[in-house]
């Protein structure tokens, strides 16, 4: 075996298992969620976005790119596509929390993606816009995208983990955030990210 096929069926199986211990955290819920009793950030959270009136940004298979391209942020990789990167760090960053402008891209693992969306997008989920995708060596291609329908290769509902999330979180999970916990330690999640096959 070559070892182009092997790097191939090695980022099969590390894509198999990503999808379904987060299938297993979620709970596998593979019906559509409800909103949370509250979706805005208390007004004490991190300061206003610079978010456009109307400003909106729709993603095709080639915004996603290797995520080490992006900023770094504890476990999670960052981007913003339409300029606004120092308010999505500043957010990020923050201890309190805030709401993340339009634009914003955020990835724990190269398979799914969340994007915020213009307001109204998706009023139940923050307008987050969920991604499942289907990596290799030659780039991204979307598998599926959407609100609340959004699932993973088995079934597990973004949403439904997301919005767990306390509300100055902007459905952002983390480990003191209010969601359920991933069933994989910080080591195995930095392993699955440095087996991103795109290109840098």
């Amino acid at each position: 075996m070559n070892s182009r096929k092997r790097d191939e069926l090695r980022w099969m199986a590390i894509t198999i298992a990503t999808a379904a211990l987060l299938f297993v955290a979620c709970g596998g819920n593979s019906s559509p969620v409800a909103a949370p009793a509250t979706t805005k950030a208390p007004a004490t959270t991190a300061a206003a976005t610079t978010t456009i009136q109307n400003e909106d940004f729709v993603a095709t298979s080639a915004t996603f790119v290797n995520i080490h391209k992006w900023t770094h942020v504890r476990f999670f990789y960052v981007t913003n596509a339409l300029g606004h990167l120092d308010a999505t760090l500043k957010v990020a960053r923050s201890t309190v929390g805030g709401t993340y402008p339009v634009g914003t891209i955020i990835q724990l693992v190269p398979q799914e993606a969340m994007i915020k969306r213009k307001k109204g997008f998706n009023p139940a989920g923050n307008d987050w816009e969920f991604f499942f995708l289907d990596v290799t060596a030659q780039g991204a291609k979307i598998a599926t995208r959407g609100a609340n329908e959004v699932k993973n290769r088995f079934g597990g509902n973004c949403s439904a983990c997301h919005m767990l999330a306390k509300p100055n979180w902007d459905f952002i999970c983390e480990q003191t955030h209010g969601c359920a916990a991933l069933p994989i330690g910080r080591d195995v999640i930095k392993v699955i990210q440095d087996a991103d096959p795109r290109p840098m």
